[in-house]
């Protein structure tokens, strides 16, 4: 990419360290928490945990390509209006 907002760090590539397995420490009361949660959901704690940090991941990965999208877009000069901004925000948050 080309352009003032190309080395965004938004959009770097970073290698994290393979990891042969990982511990997540959470304090007694957060421990209480999750197990409720997961109670409701039918599930166990770890399975409750695991599901949610592969939805962080979707997640992050979803909006790491939209800013990719939206710095490809400014850098081919493609900019919408004020208004039709804000008329989008008006609709988002009206639906």
């Amino acid at each position: 990419m080309n352009g003032p907002l190309a080395k965004s760090s938004l959009t770097a590539q970073t290698r994290a360290p393979r990891l042969a397995g990982m511990e997540v420490h959470f304090t007694p009361e957060e421990e209480a928490q999750l197990a409720q949660i997961a109670s409701h959901a039918g599930t166990d704690t770890e399975q409750l945990v695991k599901d949610a940090a592969l939805r962080l991941l979707e997640q992050d990965a979803r909006f790491r390509g939209a800013v990719r999208e939206g710095i490809a877009q400014a850098d081919r000069g493609e900019f919408i209006e004020e208004e039709e901004m804000e008329a989008r925000i008006e609709r988002m948050l009206n639906s």
